[in-house]
């Protein structure tokens, strides 16, 4: 597995495009920043095939701190939910399809989940690791 980073992308899509960098990582860049006023509106964005990104809500709740086993209140929080495409999802099952067949011997491949979700948290200032728990 490997790192990609946004340079990357821009580049990749400069080259694409035959459009200069800045000009692409101004537009990535304003793409990126909608998006992240959107889901802090509590707005719902829905890229068809792509996936759907929504805000959360996480209510308040008491954690364990794991090391010293102290009581620690979480507050109550939003979160970004992704919920991953139908394209997206099948990208993922052929790679794991390509996968199997160069991969040594083994009796079982891992499933993928019919519906993926991942959860994106915002670690709050002042909020510890161990509240995290």
């Amino acid at each position: 597995m490997h790192t990609i980073t946004k340079k990357e992308l821009v580049d990749r899509i400069a080259d694409q495009t035959g459009q200069k960098r800045v000009v692409v990582k101004k537009v990535v860049q304003l793409f990126l920043d909608e998006v992240i006023e959107e889901l802090g509106r509590g707005n719902r964005l829905e890229f068809r095939d792509f996936g759907v990104f929504e805000t959360k809500h996480r209510a308040a709740r008491i954690a364990q701190n794991p090391k010293t086993l102290q009581r620690v209140e979480v507050p109550p929080k939003r979160t970004v939910k992704f919920k991953v495409g139908r394209m997206m999802k099948q990208k993922l099952q052929d790679g794991l399809d390509g996968q199997e067949q160069t991969a040594p011997t083994s009796t079982e491949a891992p499933a993928v989940s019919e519906q993926s979700n991942v959860i994106v948290t915002d670690q709050g200032a002042g909020q510890t690791n161990a509240a995290a728990y």
